[in-house]
């Protein structure tokens, strides 16, 4: 069952597995855990992990000032179905001239390895296309970022092209480039789910 929009219960969507909600201002901790973990931070900061205050005082509060700003897209809290347990979030963060979608996603270690992210990722392009409305979704990650860059084909974006921004704190493998993939709504739906 995929349900969408948000409901009463700040749930935008369900999938097999997931369940995906509005995170809330008591949900601080979940996320500085997330980002305690310096292989989950591996390449976004090399490792670094976000201080409590910057999560408190800068990500929450913009992560909730965006559902009021653009309904149906934001970042939403993954939790696993069966047993409510945070696994991370999804991202469809609102970017151009609101006519397109960025994809992210962001899970704990512990999920890794099961198809998570495909599985959250394919519902939330689905929903883009049609619940909101958007003519493109696109995602960007490190060249060297495989598993990252596998989850985007999997759910049916396509590669576009490498760059190399410059960064003030470059870390280990950004030599190699950025990537951005995306899927247009002329391309047609992401692959089903279940789908490899």
């Amino acid at each position: 069952m995929i349900r969408g929009m948000t409901g009463p219960d700040g749930v935008l969507l369900e999938t097999a597995r997931l369940r995906l909600r509005r995170f809330t201002a008591d949900d601080v901790d979940l996320l500085v855990g997330l980002d305690a973990d310096p292989e989950v931070m591996r390449f976004l900061t090399g490792g670094a992990v976000t201080p409590r205050e910057t999560v408190r005082d800068e990500h929450l509060p913009r992560i909730l000032a965006c559902y009021d700003h653009t309904p149906g897209l934001g970042r939403w809290a993954a939790q696993e179905r069966s047993t409510g347990e945070f696994l991370g979030w999804f991202a469809l963060d609102p970017s151009g001239d609101g006519t397109e979608a960025e994809l992210g996603y962001r899970l704990r270690r512990a999920a890794w390895g099961r198809g998570l992210a495909t599985e959250g990722s394919r519902a939330l392009v689905r929903h883009a296309f049609d619940t909101v409305g958007v003519r493109r979704v696109w995602a960007q990650t490190m060249a060297v970022n495989v598993r990252s860059r596998a989850v985007m084909e999997k759910a049916g974006l396509r590669y576009v092209r490498t760059f190399h921004p410059q960064f003030d704190d470059p870390i280990p493998g950004t030599e190699h480039g950025e990537v951005e993939y995306e899927l247009l709504r002329t391309d047609g739906p992401p692959s089903a789910p279940g789908t490899r």
